[in-house]
């Protein structure tokens, strides 16, 4: 991956405070304990943390000011759709020495880091028996949006991969052929949902058909799960339940993450939602919560069975959570269903880590 930068002995500022600037960290310091991090740097101090693990959050500008910045080697550790607006910022101020973390490098990292960690089982680590006699029957729907931009690197997508248009009643504009508008569908709560209405439609239109796919999932547009064919035989092969991204880390814990994207008022009535559907799972919360793994992006594939089982326990809290909220869910759009459901999904998967077959693999950005 980055080997010319993360040499022992090296030190180096990491340019993202965020979930990707985080989890890099974590990694580096795992697997190249020599390397030091002697800054996290950020285009502005509003919003991020003053400190990470006690290394100190700074400005670009303020990192102008250290006189020794040239020795120090910049590590881009942000989504990749950032990188060209952080790259363009590091050379107005003449720096020059950086190298951006794609979501290859950042996935090639985190599997290192995983497997070292002996936590999070990689995909990759299950064994295929190389007859490739037994596969799956797998379908996975990519949510599209009609705002969506052309891909600047087209890439070629597999068969078992088909676009499913979300928020479709929000617009008259068509861009794929299987639409979340029709059947059982919340297709006009996009606004809130996000992503989360094509998975409702999945669910209610594609799930309960027996005997028609052994899998089914979730993608977006521009964020797919690494998974290749041979990839497809280890599912079979090892009768995998459900496979998920790599989680991000967080500091100093995940409530970090609903406390940047979610209001108090919804997080409490996410909360009371649980309480009264799901009690079990709220008790666990708390201790679920302190830990610094979080699964984002509403990204899964799963047996049928567990598709359907988690949707049918996710749903109704999400419902129920409209229905407390103020305002109400209907009476809004902003995406905090959408940002709900990353931590229930989180909460979900972690509470069963002991009983589920989880199998783990690379977030991919399509730019």
């Amino acid at each position: 991956m980055a080997e010319g930068l993360l040499r022992e002995e090296s030190q180096i500022a990491i340019y993202g405070a965020g979930m990707v600037g985080v989890s890099v960290y974590y990694a580096i310091k795992e697997l190249y304990p020599g390397c030091r991090v002697i800054f996290f740097l950020v285009s502005e101090k509003q919003g991020n943390p003053a400190r990470i693990d006690d290394i100190p959050v700074i400005s670009l500008d303020e990192f102008c000011e250290f006189q020794e910045k040239q020795r120090l080697k910049i590590l881009v550790a942000a989504p990749d759709n950032h990188h060209s607006a952080m790259a363009a910022g590091l050379m107005e101020r003449s720096l020059r020495d950086y190298i951006c973390m794609d979501s290859q490098k950042e996935g090639a990292l985190m599997e290192q880091y995983y497997r070292t960690k002996g936590q999070f089982l990689p995909l990759h680590a299950y064994n295929q028996n190389g007859q490739k006699e037994k596969e799956i029957s797998l379908k996975v729907y990519m949510a599209r949006f009609y705002k969506d931009t052309p891909l600047k690197n087209p890439w070629e997508q597999p068969g078992w991969i088909v676009p499913i248009q979300a928020g479709t009643a929000l617009t008259e504009l068509s861009i794929a052929d299987i639409m979340d508008n029709t059947g059982d569908n919340i297709s006009e709560k996009n606004g809130n949902y996000c992503e989360l209405s094509a998975l409702y439609w999945i669910w209610k239109n594609a799930g309960h058909k027996r005997g028609e796919h052994d899998y089914l999932g979730l993608f977006h547009y521009r964020r797919i799960l690494d998974v290749t064919e041979e990839d497809r035989y280890r599912m079979a092969d090892n009768d995998i339940d459900v496979i998920l991204p790599y989680p991000t880390i967080h500091y100093p814990n995940i409530d970090e993450h609903h406390r940047r994207y979610v209001k108090d008022q919804d997080w409490e009535a996410m909360v009371s939602a649980l309480e009264e559907l799901a009690p079990e799972y709220a008790k666990a919360m708390p201790q679920i919560f302190s830990q610094q793994y979080f699964y984002n992006y509403n990204m899964f594939i799963a047996q049928r069975p567990v598709f359907n089982e988690f949707c049918g326990w996710l749903f109704p809290i999400l419902e129920k959570t409209e229905n407390k909220s103020i305002p109400k869910g209907w009476e809004r759009a902003d995406r905090y269903i959408g940002y709900l459901g990353e931590n229930l999904t989180t909460l979900y998967f972690m509470y069963h880590k002991d009983d589920l077959k989880a199998a783990h693999t690379r977030r991919l950005m399509l730019v």
